[in-house]
């Protein structure tokens, strides 16, 4: 069974660029305009650069981003070694913008020597540059063991890799579960794009699929990896699958003080909410200021035209700094609503979009 990464950035693009901006409001003290999206130095700690090609890395200095690229073992994107590849090519040729994490294979995991030669694997991608380790959700829904059964996150025989990450003081990325409209009636879902998705793929829409694990039942697996490693530092992707309610992400921040979150395509999900909660929204994001870092899954792989997706990252970038820097308020279609931006100040803008990802990330390799 595949799951998608994400929402293909083709189709994404029209609702990005549908997203105008339709009201302006008078700037509070502290806080970003619009016009200062460039000028402030971000970090985009969620992509995916599959190509040797300078377009993203170009737009990236244009909009003033650093970027992580994400190598994951997903079977749509070019192999590992191919993803690894093109990671070494860019962090060689350009280690102050480029940043990349690496993962790894679950070929032959719980047989002997498995996790030992994970670990060699993990040591020599970080001596060529990598900052983080990644897991995806092959874990949990896709990956079985040798009697059939579905391998989860805390299973035992992962646990000599997490430990030694732990000791070297290297994050373990973690994108675990789907987002929780995966579980839901197609009429019930938040977003327009999961709607659309899962009614065209309906292989992947768990609600019409009980014989997999539950939404809970993967979030419980994950935590309790995450409580048997304390000293493991923790990164949830995309929302840590929490995007639809951010009471829910700040138990889990509250619960596990070695993990942080970070945004990657959940924003449509953050703004349907505060579309209904603004102040609540925005109250999450200011007390857990410190827990939060920026992120899109912007994507680019082979064949795809990177001239055109420059100016679709460039928009998904804008429009995002719009929601949260800013108090304007743009048209996002994802929603079918208006969606007010956050106009979280400066400080705290500072924070998302660099400080904590540089924290998370680049601590060992700052000293």
């Amino acid at each position: 069974m595949k799951f998608n990464v994400r929402w293909p950035l083709a189709l994404a693009a029209p609702f990005i660029a549908s997203a105008a901006l339709s009201a302006c409001t008078t700037l509070e003290v502290g806080e970003y305009s619009a016009a200062d999206f460039a000028k402030v130095r971000k970090i985009d700690a969620h992509v995916h650069v599959n190509v040797a090609d300078n377009a993203f890395v170009d737009q990236a200095a244009a909009d003033n981003f650093e970027i992580l690229s994400i190598n994951v073992d997903y079977p749509a994107f070019p192999s590992i070694s191919d993803q690894a590849e093109v990671a070494h090519h860019f962090v060689e040729r350009n280690p102050e913008r480029f940043h990349f994490a690496t993962t790894f294979s679950m070929q032959g995991f719980g047989q002997a020597g498995w996790a030992d030669r994970t670990n060699t694997h993990i040591d020599a991608e970080v001596r060529r540059g990598a900052v983080g380790v990644k897991v995806w959700k092959n874990i949990g829904m896709v990956e079985r063991d040798a009697e059939g059964r579905l391998i989860f996150i805390d299973d035992a025989g992962f646990d000599p890799v997490f430990n030694h990450l732990a000791a070297t003081g290297v994050p373990l990325i973690a994108h675990q579960g789907e987002p929780y409209n995966c579980w839901l009636p197609i009429e019930q879902m938040t977003t327009r794009n999961d709607r659309l998705y899962f009614s065209a793929h309906p292989e992947y829409h768990m609600y019409l699929h009980p014989e997999m694990p539950s939404y809970q039942a993967l979030m419980a697996r994950r935590d309790a990896m995450v409580a048997r490693h304390p000293d493991l530092p923790f990164v949830g992707a995309h929302m840590a699958s929490l995007e639809w309610n951010v009471d829910e992400a700040a138990k889990f921040l509250d619960a596990y003080p070695n993990a942080v979150i970070e945004l990657a395509a959940r924003m449509a999900q953050i703004q349907h909410q505060s579309v209904r909660d603004h102040r609540k929204v925005r109250d999450f994001f200011i007390q857990y200021q410190d827990r939060i870092l920026y992120g899109t899954d912007l994507t680019l792989n082979p064949g795809e035209d990177a001239q055109a997706f420059r100016q679709a990252a460039h928009d998904y970038w804008s429009s995002d700094w719009t929601y949260l820097a800013t108090g304007d308020t743009q048209r996002v279609e994802d929603i079918d609503a208006d969606a007010k931006g956050l106009a979280l100040p400066r400080s705290v803008i500072d924070k998302i979009y660099y400080a904590n990802a540089r924290r998370e990330f680049f601590s060992r390799t700052d000293r």
